[in-house]
């Protein structure tokens, strides 16, 4: 009888670890994956895992080495809202109309489901914090919490002390951002010693390794945004990060000159690092400004790198590693010297190649990299494919999610940005080989320049062939193949 009630114990004891390994494994296989989206600011592709021996981003390596790099990855426009803009609206630039730091995408798209509102729709709690959309543009309905955070920009006393006196009896909050910007704005580069989350960028890290706590402890899946500062200007990193890198050792540009024959819509002003209180109102910088801000940059790419560091490791620590999609994406590229130029605002490599990498749950692509040519649009479609949610109809992207698998298979031909010069729009195409460009009127659509650069010839864009004769047959099938695609290449099968 003891036997008997033995056995009969033991066979219910296995038959409900039987069935609770199986429901487990269910909830598992149905269990949707988080997002954990990175974005950074200013950030070009100059990074250790992009080849760049000289720079100190050993966290973005790692990351890169677990997961899917992206070595022909290009924004829709080289300036912060518009890029931001269609990237969580998965809308081009002339589709948004959103050119400007001053437009707001609901003003022109008002009812666009944004990529947070569409996982919010389906059963996810979106978080945002830092920077996701261009500073006073953020978007309320796309998101269930966006905590503020502490830490600010500027920590010497020397400094803080200039801006009080520059903005003393004037009302700051109540002008626009511009103005406000520009009183507030001491020098272009700033070393302090002091802990990172005095800066603003640290107490983001912070208070994303607080949100991913609080996020754990809830059984829904959470789509969390985390948006960091740096590298933008001005160039502040607590003193660590500037010691990291000899200023001997930091090289200039090597072609600071304007591209030969290029149009005047090619180039663009410095942007707004003239208006930094220690660089000069009309005249070329110095070699040793050059090398300050080269030097500072390096250290905020280091900076943010550890940052991001921290959150990916409370993310392992947490034990949500293996279920969450991880990405992060530099805004735009960003010039430091190249073309005698600084900042962003053009058609160049140098400022439509961003930096992109992925990791997801099971992709067999990990350690990769891929050649393909992917946009800003098609990261939209991509998170809502791994994390098996519909597409929206006004998506203008593609899903990159098969290059997971095969990073090397066929893909798009073509990626495309543009940038507006007042009455003219440049309208420009990257191809495996060439990038192309045209300087339209945006009333009649006349073509009033051309650019072409042969990338296997002139990777640094130099030189300018459109005009040359023996280049007028390619001119002619890169101009047909921009009017064809521009709202997008199709993917072969």
């Amino acid at each position: 009888m003891m036997t008997s009630m033995r056995l009969r114990t033991a066979f219910l004891l296995s038959l409900f670890v039987l069935c609770f390994s199986f429901n487990h494994s269910v909830s598992a296989a149905a269990r949707k994956p988080n997002v954990l989206f990175i974005a950074v600011d200013d950030l070009r592709p100059e990074l250790g895992c992009y080849g760049a021996s000289h720079i100190k981003s050993p966290h973005i390596d790692q990351l890169a080495a677990s997961g899917l790099l992206f070595n022909h990855a290009y924004c829709q426009q080289a300036v912060c809202s518009p890029s931001r803009t269609s990237l969580m609206t998965g809308l081009r630039p002339d589709s948004t109309k959103v050119y400007d730091l001053d437009t707001h995408f609901r003003k022109t798209v008002p009812d666009v489901v944004t990529l947070t509102q569409q996982f919010m729709q389906h059963g996810y709690r979106a978080v945002g914090m830092g920077k996701i959309y261009h500073g006073s543009l953020n978007d309320k309905a796309s998101w269930n919490a966006y905590p503020t955070v502490k830490g600010r920009g500027y920590q010497l006393p020397e400094t803080l002390t200039a801006i009080r006196e520059r903005t003393k009896g004037l009302d700051v909050k109540k002008m626009g951002w511009r103005q406000r910007s520009k009183l507030t704005r001491g020098p272009a580069t700033e070393m302090a010693d002091v802990p990172d989350q005095q800066y603003r960028d640290g107490a983001i890290a912070e208070r994303a390794i607080k949100s991913l706590q609080e996020l754990k402890q809830s059984q829904q899946p959470f789509f969390l945004a985390v948006g960091f500062l740096k590298p933008h200007l001005p160039f502040v990193a607590p003193k660590k990060y500037w010691d990291l890198y000899d200023r001997k050792e930091i090289k200039l540009a090597d072609n600071r000159f304007q591209p030969k024959n290029a149009p005047s819509y090619a180039n663009t002003n410095w942007g707004e690092l003239r208006n930094y209180s220690d660089m000069p109102a009309k005249e070329d910088l110095t070699d040793e400004q050059q090398l300050q801000l080269r030097h500072g940059y390096y250290a905020c790419v280091s900076f943010t790198d550890a940052n991001i560091g921290k959150v990916l490791d409370e993310l392992k620590r947490l034990e949500l590693d293996e279920n969450t999609i991880v990405i992060l994406w530099g805004d735009h590229g960003w010039k430091l010297g190249e073309h005698n130029g600084w900042c962003k605002h053009t058609n160049f490599e140098n400022d439509t190649r961003v930096p992109l990498i992925i990791r997801a749950p099971g992709m067999q692509a990990q350690g990769k990299t891929s050649e393909a040519l992917v946009e800003f649009v098609d990261i939209y479609p991509t998170l809502c494919d791994l994390a098996g949610l519909p597409l929206p109809a006004h998506l203008e992207g593609t899903s990159f999610k098969p290059l997971l698998t095969n990073p090397q298979r066929p893909w798009k031909p073509a990626a495309f940005s543009q940038y507006p010069r007042g009455r003219v729009m440049g309208y420009s195409m990257k191809t495996d080989r060439y990038r192309y460009t045209e300087w339209q009127d945006r009333k009649s659509g006349k073509v009033m320049a051309r650019e072409l650069y042969d990338h296997q010839q002139d990777g640094a864009e130099n030189e300018n062939i459109a005009g040359k004769p023996d280049q007028k047959p390619v001119v002619k099938q890169l101009s047909a193949q921009l009017k064809k695609n521009w709202k997008g290449a199709v993917v072969p099968d």
